[in-house]
């Protein structure tokens, strides 16, 4: 896989003088004023339990700063971010994406997935800290993180950052309501929470971007049990010298590897349940007095090195911590599946316009696919395992399958990928007829083109191209109709719902908001 460089970004815009919120342009930095920061204690030998309060300000030399590790300084923003310091269309973009996990939650939930996860969870119980729709009682805060990293994950319709390759609400949701309630967090915390636990999981995959996937690791898993230490610290108050021991801890948990794209077991679903779990426990360890190392990050056996192959320096990723903001960049998935056949997709879906004149699908003699080189490992080979799926699961990570699947219908959806549709004639023969071709693309491989290049019995040529590059993030219209679909449709609770945590920095709590998720799971689906 061929390392993609750093993210495309644009400088920030200024904000439309209304009331009414912006449409969401593109993938934009949001620049801010960077605010002064206090002082660091990498390497502390208290042996006491680490205290919970922020430490003062002092006069460190932004030299000895840039000096210090990466976890370091990012553990002393995080504790130190206000939600006056996170940008207004920066609030907007993470409920925005927390209402679409949401609905994945829903979703997943609704239909059965991740028993497993629910059921362990249930059964490790703890003190009643935190409310798991599909669990009938509350159970301790490591459990529910388990369990809602499970089920946010399950059907992997969740978001995606396409520059790292990272699902940014699965790094997330689940250590913020698992601990909300325990911590008592309002909405203003539990926003400034949830913006250090997206920063922190973007960045970290920024860092090397496609590098863990390259090594058959999953940069989420990675990601998010940082992620979900530095949530939870921030959701508890914790300070700074805690919070950088717990992102030591968490280090030693980071992983998640992608074997399963050889056997269709469904694995990687599993992997921010068990990211979101070690996060939180690491937390609680630093807070108990455990050590963690301050280089994790870049250091010469630290997460990069090890899992990435690839060194890095702290400046690579916090160089520009409170200056630029990277969850404007993420995507809402418009296809449950993996977001490297995105593009492909969108081309498929213009071929099936396309053919109707010829009769359809019966026409095709062969497609053939232009991927990017990091793709074919991923949603091409083994071939015939991407040609004929032996899981539902599998299927969602093979463009023969997903491609044929859209040629044929014209559409995707949660329903496309039921385990029925492995067994449809006219989508397995189709799918034996579509190949795939790499090139190279000078850019992160899920914003590469999508082009099919297709031949008809007839000898017609009929070529799509979907261009490459950055897209528009999904508008709050989309996303709230998204989440209403995934949520079993649109009614007056999902209508509440939504509107909370569109809104969630102005909530009491986090209790009204799982109640209603709740109250959703238990009402019929919508026709």
């Amino acid at each position: 896989m061929t390392d993609t460089g750093r993210p495309h970004t644009v400088p920030a815009v200024a904000e439309p003088a209304t009331a009414q919120p912006p449409v969401a342009g593109p993938p934009v930095a949001e620049t801010a004023t960077a605010e002064a920061i206090g002082p660091a204690h990498p390497h502390p030998h208290a042996h006491g339990p680490h205290g919970a309060g922020h430490h003062g300000h002092s006069h460190t030399h932004p030299d000895e700063l840039a000096r210090e590790p990466a976890a370091v300084q990012l553990a002393r923003w995080a504790v130190e971010l206000t939600p006056a310091k996170i940008p207004s269309v920066i609030r907007r973009a993470l409920c925005r994406q927390l209402l679409d996990g949401l609905g994945c939650v829903l979703a997943a939930a609704r239909g059965g997935q991740a028993a497993p996860a629910l059921t362990v969870a249930a059964a490790l119980g703890g003190p009643p800290e935190a409310v798991v729709p599909g669990l009938a009682a509350p159970v301790g805060a490591p459990a529910a993180a388990l369990a809602l990293g499970a089920l946010v994950h399950a059907l992997d319709c969740d978001d995606t950052h396409p520059g790292a390759l990272v699902h940014a609400t699965a790094a997330v949701l689940p250590a913020l309501f698992a601990s909300a309630a325990a911590a008592r967090a309002d909405g203003p915390a539990l926003l400034t929470a949830a913006a250090a636990g997206y920063e922190t999981a973007l960045r970290v995959g920024l860092g090397a971007p496609y590098r863990f996937h390259a090594r058959g690791v999953h940069a989420t898993q990675v990601a998010a049990v940082f992620a979900a230490a530095v949530t939870s610290s921030v959701l508890q108050g914790r300070s700074a010298e805690v919070t950088a021991h717990a992102l030591g801890i968490a280090g030693s948990s980071a992983g998640g590897l992608l074997e399963f794209l050889d056997t269709g077991s469904d694995t990687k679903s599993l992997h921010p349940g068990l990211a979101a779990h070690a996060g939180l426990l690491a937390t609680r360890l630093a807070t108990a007095g455990a050590e963690g190392p301050s280089t994790v990050l870049e250091g010469r056996h630290g997460v990069y090195t090890a899992l990435a192959g690839h060194a890095v320096t702290a400046d690579e990723i916090v160089g520009d911590l409170g200056e630029m903001w990277h969850v404007s960049a993420v995507q809402s998935k418009l296809y449950p599946c993996c977001h490297l056949l995105h593009r492909t997709l969108d081309a498929a879906a213009s071929l099936h316009a396309r053919l109707i004149p010829y009769g359809g699908t019966s026409a095709l003699a062969s497609v053939v696919a232009e991927v990017p080189p990091g793709s074919e490992p991923v949603v091409c080979v083994p071939r015939p395992h991407r040609v004929a799926p032996r899981t539902a699961y599998e299927a969602k990570f093979s463009l023969p399958f997903s491609t044929a699947l859209m040629l044929s219908d014209g559409t995707l959806s949660l329903a496309s990928y039921r385990a029925d549709a492995l067994l449809r004639p006219d989508v397995t023969a189709l799918a034996a007829r579509v190949t795939h071709t790499v090139r190279a693309y000078d850019g992160p491989d899920a914003e590469a083109p999508g082009v099919l290049r297709a031949l008809l019995h007839d000898g017609t040529a009929l070529d799509v191209r979907i261009e490459g590059g950055p897209v528009r993030p999904p508008d709050t219209a989309r996303v709230v109709a998204g989440f209403h679909a995934n949520a079993g449709g649109e009614s007056a609770l999902t209508r509440e719902l939504a509107e909370r945590v569109l809104r969630l920095d102005r909530e009491d709590g986090i209790d009204t908001v799982l109640a209603l998720t709740s109250a959703i799971l238990a009402t019929p689906a919508v026709p």
